[in-house]
């Protein structure tokens, strides 16, 4: 069935009279015949409703295929033998509960690398939750475990220290940031633990993580205290700076991003304390004044007076 579309023209002649064979996939100048495109795919249902109650009953949807969560079914049949109305089931109907308990119990989870899976995930998605991360840090994230798994280096280790290193580890490589610290605070394993299975998935299991940036951190910590975009921006520019001049080397990425928007907001008149700055960065107040000293001393930046 041919149908009329709105908003296009045909390139030969001008019109706007076009349409569309689904059955050939050609979109057709209704005026001169000239062939707009063709082999398009129909993105829409292969079905057709015309009212509102028919096309919501034909309609098939449900939650998005993700990585993140295993493949198990993590509901449970309750072994209690009244209906949701609180009256007595039949003795038929408790039979086929108890043969759909036992087909629950064998659809499940079996093998060891699952349930390891199916608990790593779950202690990802409080890690996730606590630190804020996005999609894309979780599937990565789970990727690095699954290879720790499966390369046997999560044996002897517990899976909250393994997946908190997986997820630090995806942080890096994506450039998301977030310390070894701000991670290790949300686990109970230790940041000593934590930093040690990092350490081995890096080592092990052929993991790329690039070197820390400090132009990362600077957004976060400008977004914490609220300042404009261009407060933000200078202190971007400062860290470049810096960088070109060789001054950040060996430096803590979080304490340089710090100092360079402690420098920002001087200049640019949204003064904050130095106290403010780091308890933003999750550095000390020392590390904020040995680092603006530095940079600005370096970098020859006039600082206003206070």
């Amino acid at each position: 069935m041919a149908e009329e579309k709105e908003g296009l023209r045909c390139p030969n002649c001008g019109s706007d009279k076009l349409i569309y064979d689904p059955v050939r996939g050609e979109l057709i100048c209704a005026v001169c015949g000239y062939v707009i495109s063709e082999r398009s795919i129909d993105q829409g249902p292969e079905w057709r409703a015309f009212t509102a109650e028919e096309r919501e009953r034909r309609s098939r949807v449900g939650a998005p295929l993700s990585r993140v969560m295993p493949e198990s079914l993590s509901t449970d049949i309750d072994w209690r033998s009244k209906d949701a109305a609180g009256r007595e089931i039949s003795l038929g109907k408790k039979i086929e509960m108890i043969r759909l308990r036992k087909w629950h119990l064998r659809a499940r989870v079996q093998s060891s690398i699952e349930r390891n899976l199916s608990q790593a995930s779950m202690e990802l998605e409080r890690l996730a939750s606590q630190l804020g991360l996005p999609e894309r840090v979780k599937e990565r994230a789970l990727e690095i475990y699954r290879k720790a798994l499966e390369t046997d280096l999560v044996r002897g280790r517990s899976i909250e220290s393994v997946m908190a290193a997986a997820v630090y580890a995806a942080c890096r490589e994506m450039r998301i940031p977030r310390t070894l610290d701000e991670i290790a605070k949300y686990t109970r394993a230790g940041r000593k633990e934590v930093a040690r299975c990092y350490r081995l998935l890096v080592r092990k299991s052929a993991v790329s993580v690039p070197l820390p940036d400090s132009v990362d951190f600077a957004p976060r910590i400008g977004e914490i205290l609220k300042l404009n975009a261009s407060t933000i921006r200078k202190a971007i520019e400062i860290l470049s700076q810096a960088k070109k001049a060789g001054i950040t080397a060996g430096k803590d990425p979080a304490g340089l991003a710090a100092a360079a928007i402690y420098i920002a907001s001087l200049l640019s008149g949204e003064v904050k304390t130095q106290k403010e700055v780091a308890q933003a960065a999750q550095v000390t107040e020392v590390t904020v004044r040995n680092r603006y000293k530095e940079l600005a001393k370096k970098l020859k930046i006039k600082l206003p007076l206070r």
